[in-house]
């Protein structure tokens, strides 16, 4: 597993290897978790704030139309019926709405929402995960409470390699359940 660096203020992944930059700074945990808006296979509107009183949990991806970032919406899509009516599990890329949806219905994704931050950007700005020159998320999970706080979040070190799922799900029916 490789491990995060930093390069002045800029926080550091690799890509096959290789150093890349992201854009932003990485909000904190326990601290309100910053607003975005992304949209779905519609091209309509979607805010986190839509999701206000449910916990959220976000998995940011680079592209689904690679092996890993399949694989990771696809996990995150069966573990959803292992959780209440109060979670919510959200894809995000940069992959525009007609690939998502594309992917989403080949795949059979249909229990968590597949978003698109190819609009704005806004999503990859607020929570410092576009990767400089290459117009791509870097892989991280982040779980919001039902409070609107940041409560965990990992962000992959090396672009390729899976996130640590039990811990996620782990933290999440945690989080979920009030702990």
């Amino acid at each position: 597993m490789g491990s995060l660096a930093f390069a002045g203020d800029k926080t550091m992944i690799t890509m096959g290897g290789t150093p890349v930059a992201l854009e932003g700074n990485i909000p904190s945990i326990n601290s309100p978790a910053p607003l975005f808006k992304v949209v779905d296979e519609k091209f309509n509107p979607v805010s986190l704030s839509d999701f206000k009183g449910k916990t959220v949990l976000i998995s940011a991806v680079p592209s689904l139309d690679t092996g890993v970032c399949a694989l990771q919406t696809k996990r995150f899509n069966k573990e959803f019926t292992h959780f209440g009516a109060d979670v919510v599990m959200l894809t995000v890329s940069e992959d525009l709405p007609f690939a998502q949806k594309r992917f989403c219905q080949t795949e059979n994704v249909d229990k968590i929402k597949v978003l698109s931050d190819s609009v704005w950007r806004d999503f990859g700005e607020k929570y410092g995960l576009l990767i400089k020159d290459r117009g791509l998320l870097a892989r991280s999970i982040f779980i919001i409470d039902a409070q609107g706080i940041l409560k965990y979040h990992e962000l992959v070190a090396e672009v390729s390699e899976h996130p640590n799922y039990d811990a996620a799900l782990t933290a999440l029916a945690d989080i979920a359940a009030g702990q």
